[in-house]
């Protein structure tokens, strides 16, 4: 699979949502609790972030009930994963580490 071309993304740049959207690129998926606890936000906060990433069309979310208890399951859609890689990919271009 060839490399995404770079393309910096204001929407990724935020460094919370940067930071969410590298959590949910390494894990696949992971639930809401982990996730605000790695990366120690506030509920509210987070969920302002998941809102706008989900908005653009870059994070899913799916609820599981277990327990009686409702959890909510976050994860990059393909365009997230493809703005992703683009996002990082002009990143390191900027900083000088695009491999050549």
């Amino acid at each position: 699979m060839p490399a995404e071309a770079p393309a910096f993304d204001e929407v990724i740049h935020a460094p919370q949502r940067l930071r969410i959207c590298a959590t949910l690129h390494a894990a696949q998926e992971v639930e809401f609790g982990f996730l605000q606890d790695r990366l120690g936000l506030s509920k509210s906060a987070l969920s302002k972030h998941l809102s706008y990433l989900s908005d653009a069309g870059y994070v899913s979310q799916r609820r599981v009930v277990r327990d009686s208890r409702s959890r909510l399951w976050l994860s990059l859609t393909p365009a997230g994963t493809h703005a992703y890689a683009a996002h990082v990919r002009a990143l390191e271009e900027i900083v000088g580490n695009s491999g050549s």
